[in-house]
């Protein structure tokens, strides 16, 4: 994938692999170019049926620090402004994020090198998985720079964790490191820092190699889940059911259990 500059974008079979890579600034989100490719790159492994599954990392030595202080102190780029245009510039900058990765078709893991505070930790809640680096950090960190979560970390949090450990970690905003973090759940393993991009490049082949559209189907209804009452959910299963049963993906899936063999997905 070409044209990024805020980010180094690597593609390795049905895997994609995106490197926020502006470490002199910890990999803060808040320049606009930073928001334009997070929200290109979803768009664009959103068309490609050839893609299963997203890599989301950072360069070292953070993940992401989230929004720039050194703008917040000089009320400059998105932080310029009062009221209503600061309204405006958060709904025409950051807040773009959560709604991009909202849409996101196809499962992505987030590879949490380092500190990831503010909205960099926000970005973590809005992957589906979490792998933390020995060396990784976690802060709802709002509440100490005299803010709010204003790219939707207060919708993201208690979804991730539930009500009661969401609001510990955002009203004391508190840094935890890798090791609570995987104890409170947040992320599903700790693992040397060297090893980092390997268990994730592992984890996301593990999944890239399941059926790709049943793949896609399967993370919307997940997501679905979370907000349809029972009765609708599972009408929607049935007709996503109905097209899976009639697809090559699965009649190739029986055959390989029948044969004793591993299957060869097309996407079809």
């Amino acid at each position: 994938m070409d044209g990024f500059t805020e980010m180094l974008v690597e593609r390795d079979g049905r895997v994609v692999t995106a490197t926020l890579n502006r470490p002199e600034i910890r990999n803060a989100l808040t320049g606009g170019a930073m928001v334009e490719e997070l929200c290109r790159l979803v768009d664009e492994v959103n068309k490609d049926t050839g893609v299963s599954v997203l890599v989301l990392t950072g360069s070292d030595p953070a993940f992401s620090s989230g929004g720039n202080i050194k703008d917040m102190a000089g009320r400059k780029g998105m932080f310029a402004g009062d009221g209503p245009e600061l309204v405006a510039r958060y709904k025409s900058h950051v807040q773009r994020i959560p709604l991009a990765m909202e849409s996101l078709e196809i499962p992505i893991i987030a590879a949490v090198n380092g500190p990831a505070v503010g909205a960099g930790f926000d970005l973590t809640l809005m992957c589906d998985l979490r792998i933390a680096s020995e060396r990784a950090t976690f802060g709802e960190t709002f509440l100490n720079v005299g803010l709010i979560p204003g790219d939707g970390g207060a919708w993201l949090l208690p979804r991730a964790l539930g009500m009661a450990k969401a609001c510990e970690l955002a009203f004391t905003a508190e840094v935890i490191d890798a090791q609570r973090a995987l104890e409170m759940g947040l992320v599903s393993r700790v693992v040397p820092h060297g090893a980092l991009m390997e268990e994730a490049t592992a984890l996301a082949e593990k999944i890239a190699a399941k059926p790709p559209r049943a793949l896609r189907m399967t993370k919307r209804l997940l997501k679905m889940g979370q907000r349809t009452e029972l009765a609708d959910f599972l009408e929607t299963c049935a007709l996503m059911q109905a097209q899976c049963h009639g697809s090559e993906d699965h009649k190739e899936a029986l055959a390989a259990i029948f044969e004793k063999r591993e299957p060869r997905f097309t996407g079809k």
